[in-house]
């Protein structure tokens, strides 16, 4: 595998290394108990009012934890919000562990934070839990806190490609939820960024546009056409325009069709009828896959029973709105949408049943 420079080898793994961790329970269940751990990780940042950067570092180091660890051994809210305390500090955006703490008892019993008081045993005993839980979590990181995020690399093909403002929100708010896939520990971060905004535009270009074969194929399929009446050269492929810029090799399109493949497996086992906005994705048929694997996500229902649907989504760890950004859940480049209108960047708002 081609790694990217600033990327440690040792977090990228092949995704046949998922059916390896040391959890016991099946792949799907782990992933499944995974995207509720980083959605709940998500609302500890963002009722802590984290920037994304943080985020995403503790959404990372959540991953790469259960890599080395089991679920059944470390449960998921105590990893996400160790990974949350422990990225305020890396990140220079400091919080108080009480405060976590706090915030971490107030989402279980689903109450507001005013109704937590301070110094309650609860308090005390998450605290201690999320402190235990951080001297692992360090172990298990190898003291390796460099994170490099998506987010970074997109804001590099934002300025670039002069994008329209419609794909920046929307690759944007995919690239926050990849992290509720193990996309972070699979592939490079400019491979997770190009397989946000190929898909974003694709979503914008509308279901007659080139398909996602098309637009991650080693050669442009404009390439084929005869030169037009007019004589003058086409106009270059915009479908393209992420692969072009990043100069991509074929195993590299290999992993972007792999990826796109995952993040569209994630999104297809939501609730289209209770989520209709999320049509738009559902829709967009994945690329032809080059290799075989493990199906990563499968429907709640398959995993939980009807009988047991409440075991399986408790109301505090519902997934829910992708977090806001620093800059209000809208890209940095990008300016606020009107309040009236769904914009782009609410594709994941209480999906995952």
């Amino acid at each position: 595998m081609e790694m990217s420079p600033e990327t440690p080898d040792q977090w990228l793994f092949h995704s046949a290394a998922l059916n390896e961790t040391p959890s016991t329970c099946s792949l799907q269940k782990e992933l499944y108990d995974r995207a509720r751990g980083v959605e709940f990780l998500f609302r500890l940042g963002a009722s802590l009012v984290l920037p994304t950067s943080a985020m995403c570092t503790a959404a990372t180091w959540f991953h790469r934890f259960y890599m080395r660890y089991a679920m059944e051994d470390f449960h998921r809210q105590n990893v996400a919000a160790s990974c949350i305390f422990l990225a305020t500090k890396t990140e220079e955006c400091g919080r108080k562990l009480r405060d976590v703490a706090r915030l971490y008892q107030a989402k279980v019993k689903n109450v507001d934070i005013t109704t937590i008081p301070a110094d309650s045993k609860d308090v005390d005993n998450c605290q201690a839990a999320i402190l235990l839980t951080e001297e692992v979590l360090l172990e298990a990181l190898c003291f390796d806190f460099v994170v490099d995020s998506p987010h970074a690399e997109l804001l590099d093909l934002f300025d670039t490609l002069h994008s329209p403002l419609e794909i920046q929100e929307y690759a944007w708010s995919l690239a926050h939820d990849s992290y509720r896939t193990p996309l972070c520990i699979l592939y490079p971060p400019r491979i997770v960024a190009a397989t946000c905004y190929i898909l974003a535009q694709r979503i914008f270009d509308g279901p007659n546009s080139p398909s996602l074969d098309a637009r991650i194929s080693a050669t442009s399929p404009s390439n084929y056409l005869p030169t037009p009446p007019s004589h003058k050269p086409p106009s270059p492929d915009a479908s393209r325009a992420a692969i072009d810029s990043y100069h991509l090799t074929e195993l590299e399109l290999g992993q972007l069709g792999e990826a796109l493949g995952i993040l569209l497996e994630f999104y297809s086992v939501q609730d289209q009828a209770t989520y209709p906005y999320l049509s738009a994705i559902i829709s967009v048929s994945p690329p032809a896959p080059h290799s075989q694997r493990s199906r990563f996500f499968v429907p709640s229902s398959v995993l939980y029973p009807p009988a047991n649907t409440a075991e399986s989504q408790p109301a505090q760890e519902g997934l829910g709105r992708t977090p806001s950004s620093s800059h209000g859940g809208h890209t940095p480049l990008g300016q606020p949408s009107d309040d009236n209108k769904v914009s782009p960047h609410q594709t994941s708002d209480e999906y995952i049943n």
